[in-house]
């Protein structure tokens, strides 16, 4: 039963300090036993806020929802407003610029040897799996990569033991077709390996990753796991028997959903009763202004989408299901997020690889869902994802980057908590390297983290993670904020230009309704100049500075 919002959790971490750490994976070097938590990381691709059925979605997710209620719910975790941003913070507990991903694939400065845009993990950073690899680790990872496509950017060289991973930022669920030529490229530890066609990714990458753990599951070293799932990502593909399970569940459209989903976040707990939906994206054309065979397929879009988020939830109860079998999950600490706000793209009809994705799938009515199928849920759908925010992922408003985070895991004391803390991607790496006894470089070859460990918050020990005073920047493809304490300052649509920042106060506007910038103009101004003092700290380079 989830608790009322704004408890916290206190939570024993069953870890040893820096002195425990040993190099290698030579448990004979002690004769102690090893008892450091695992730590499981799971990562789902383009989930929205409203997803989870313990946020208040209709979509099943019993097993999801069960982490929830053996440990914390957060309802403040900020992501960046993409995939590989989001993916070099977590790896680095830094900003985006400083761990090398200013840019997304071809999004961003083109085709220049910029510091910042290097679009894998730069050496301004140390990728915290090789600091728990030196720490005497296993680590492992199965998923999507989307850091560098060559062994030097690869996750083996990023301090991974064992890994099978999608190197490019999305494929296709049972093939290695994907949406450009040549198709995607899988690397299984230090090797490109062809795709096992028929295999959906879901149950492919859990199955790898049971392999690797159960590869040296009684050793009694701990080990890191990073499963980083390609679901619910388009395209919506899943297997013949989850094609039918949402059938007819999403008749009444987006807008309605949009609207149920924040209700049903109201009556979760997740979000305030007094809170207020955002205005409506006036963008979208509304459901009533649809013809019936648009009712028939967007609907059908959102029902491939839910299959997809309880199929993910299936292959996410069996991975714990082995590890409570192998007596693995009592001691395994438990992370499960999103990497972003829900997705609105649609590279079937539009985009720079349209013509490809045409050209190699069938959209037709029939087909939808199945391998022959590249089919997206586009902004209309997203838009009820992100409830109750504006706008979804690419954007720097809430809707972008506020994602779902769930921490369960070896002495969790207080069960089925809601917390509102504000907290960010580039926590974990700090926290998981406290909990393994680990020390992150401080001797000046490298930046550091900006991230905080967040285990003595956990620990009860203190009540909140960051200081009002604390400074989140960002900037990606044109779209930039800055937040400090409630205060966020944002711009809507590219170009960037300053001109365009608004100022919004999250503390009574988490819908970012209300644009406060002729209201309060010397907080904007004061945030303004924060930026530019952030901007050159973090060398964050835009393209007119060119």
């Amino acid at each position: 039963m989830v608790m009322t919002r704004g408890l916290h959790l206190s939570l024993i971490l069953l870890c040893c300090s820096a002195g425990c750490s040993h190099s290698g994976n030579d448990s004979s070097a002690n004769s102690e036993p090893d008892n450091r938590p695992n730590i499981l990381l799971l990562v789902a691709d383009d989930l929205g806020y409203a997803d989870l059925g313990i946020y208040g979605s209709d979509i099943e997710t019993p097993n999801i929802d069960a982490l929830a209620a053996q440990g914390m719910l957060f309802t403040q975790f900020h992501t960046a407003p993409s995939c590989a941003p989001t993916r070099a913070m977590l790896l680095s507990g830094n900003n985006n610029h400083v761990a090398g991903m200013a840019r997304q694939g071809q999004i961003g400065l083109l085709d220049f040897a910029i510091r910042g845009y290097e679009s894998s993990l730069s050496d301004r950073i140390v990728p915290f799996p090789r600091l728990l690899q030196d720490a005497g680790y296993h680590t492992y990872t199965v998923g999507k990569w989307h850091l560098g496509l060559e062994l030097e950017t690869s996750p083996h060289s990023a301090g991974f033991d064992r890994a099978f991973n999608l190197l490019d930022g999305a494929g296709t669920h049972f093939d290695a077709v994907g949406f450009f030529a040549g198709g995607s490229t899988y690397r299984q530890d230090a090797d490109l390996v062809e795709y096992p066609v028929g295999r959906y990714s879901t149950d492919l990458y859990t199955d790898r990753l049971i392999e690797f753990i159960d590869a040296n599951k009684d050793d009694g070293i701990p080990f890191f796991a990073f499963v980083a799932y390609t679901s619910p990502h388009w395209p919506l593909q899943v297997p013949d028997e989850y094609l039918d399970l949402y059938a007819g569940n999403y008749d009444d459209g987006y807008d309605a959903l949009r609207e149920r989903r924040f209700e049903s976040l109201q009556e979760a707990g997740i979000i305030p009763l007094s809170s207020q939906l955002p205005p409506r994206n006036d963008a979208i054309t509304p459901w009533e202004d649809l013809t019936s065979d648009e009712h028939r397929r967007e609907s059908r879009k959102m029902e491939l989408y839910a299959a997809m988020v309880d199929n993910l939830d299936d292959h996410v109860g069996r991975l714990l299901d082995y590890l409570k079998s192998n007596h693995l999950y009592d001691n395994t600490l438990i992370v499960f997020m999103s990497d972003n706000g829900a997705a609105g793209e649609d590279f079937y009809n539009r985009g720079d690889y349209s013509e490809y994705v045409q050209a190699n799938f069938d959209n037709a009515y029939e087909k939808m869902g199945t391998a022959e199928s590249f089919v997206s849920y586009d902004e209309e759908w997203a838009e009820a994802g992100s409830a109750p925010f504006q706008r979804h992922k690419g954007y720097t408003r809430e809707g972008g980057i506020v994602a779902p985070m769930i921490i369960a895991g070896p002495g969790v004391v207080a069960r089925g908590v809601i917390d509102s803390t504000y907290l960010t991607v580039m926590d974990l790496a700090p926290t998981f390297l406290e909990i393994a006894g680990a020390k992150y470089p401080d001797d000046g070859s490298v930046r550091p983290m900006l991230g905080e460990s967040i285990t003595k918050f956990l620990e009860g020990h203190a009540d909140i993670v960051h200081a009002d005073d604390y400074v989140t920047t960002l900037y990606h493809a044109g779209r930039a904020y800055l937040r400090q304490g409630t205060w966020k300052i944002s711009n809507l649509e590219r170009p960037f230009d300053e001109a365009d920042f608004e100022l919004f106060d999250l503390s009574t506007d988490p819908g970012e309704a209300v644009n406060l910038a002729d209201d309060e103009p010397e907080k904007l101004a004061e945030l303004i100049e924060l930026w530019r003092e952030e901007r050159k700290s973090l060398g964050i380079i835009l393209p007119q500075d060119l």
